[in-house]
């Protein structure tokens, strides 16, 4: 599986990600700039990657000028054909503004910028980022945001909760949901969510950001196995 990762004026978790995919993990990554509208040799069976950041300052919403980059065109026929799409944090905000994933994220509940390790629980099992872990287990992942309030309406939280579309809530380190586990007073302690195709996924937490032992915490890196031993069975 070969990697491309987005890059917007203003990203700044660009090249975290292009270490843990090319370093840690070994595989071939590049970077792909906003204006561009070629993917070079990606293919469906590939991945492109929507890093953290703040892409155009998070001027009118965050995300909300992003979408509108000439290569998220590109991104959208990507995912529609089957593509494996992975926003983070901002990434998760571009993602939802282009209309790939349902919601919206708001500002946090206390309004201000939160920036700390949180824990999230595995719920589905039904992603490539997923399906190797444990439903109910608990990983603890960085976040870094002032705009991680997931909310949607009623009728779509009810389709993603059957659809088996809520990926990762906000919980405590023993797996258990509580009100002081949800940092930003997201919706159902969403923390992230996939399509209905299961190939679009985005999450406000930073895996990238725990991949490596030298940082004191792997959990991260199960994310990112998860999704290249998933995708390797399926080619």
């Amino acid at each position: 599986m070969k990697f491309g990762v987005v890059v917007f004026p203003g990203s700044n978790c660009d090249d975290d990600m292009v270490h843990v995919l090319g370093t840690v993990m070994g595989c071939e990554v590049k970077k792909l700039w906003h204006k561009d509208t070629d993917l070079g040799n990606l293919s469906t069976q590939d991945c492109i990657v929507l890093p953290g950041g703040f892409s155009y300052g998070d001027y009118l919403r965050a995300g909300a000028i992003a979408r509108f980059s000439p290569i998220m065109q590109s991104v959208i026929n990507f995912a529609k054909a089957g593509g494996y799409v992975w926003g983070i944090c901002n990434g998760f905000q571009i993602l939802c503004e282009a209309g790939l994933l349902p919601g919206i994220l708001l500002p946090n509940e206390q309004q201000k910028f939160i920036c700390k390790n949180v824990w999230i629980r595995i719920e589905s099992l039904q992603s490539p980022l997923t399906a190797t872990l444990s439903a109910g287990e608990a990983l603890k992942i960085p976040i870094a945001h002032a705009e991680g309030r997931y909310y949607a309406d009623k009728a779509t939280i009810d389709q993603l909760e059957v659809n088996g579309q809520i990926l990762f809530r906000y919980c405590d380190a023993n797996g258990h949901i509580t009100p002081q586990s949800n940092p930003n007073g997201s919706l159902h302690h969403i923390a992230g969510i996939c399509n209905a195709n299961r190939n679009v996924v985005g999450m406000m937490p930073h895996p990238e950001r725990c991949a490596e032992e030298i940082l004191g915490n792997t959990d991260g890196r199960k994310l990112f196995k998860s999704l290249l031993a998933t995708t390797r069975l399926t080619v």
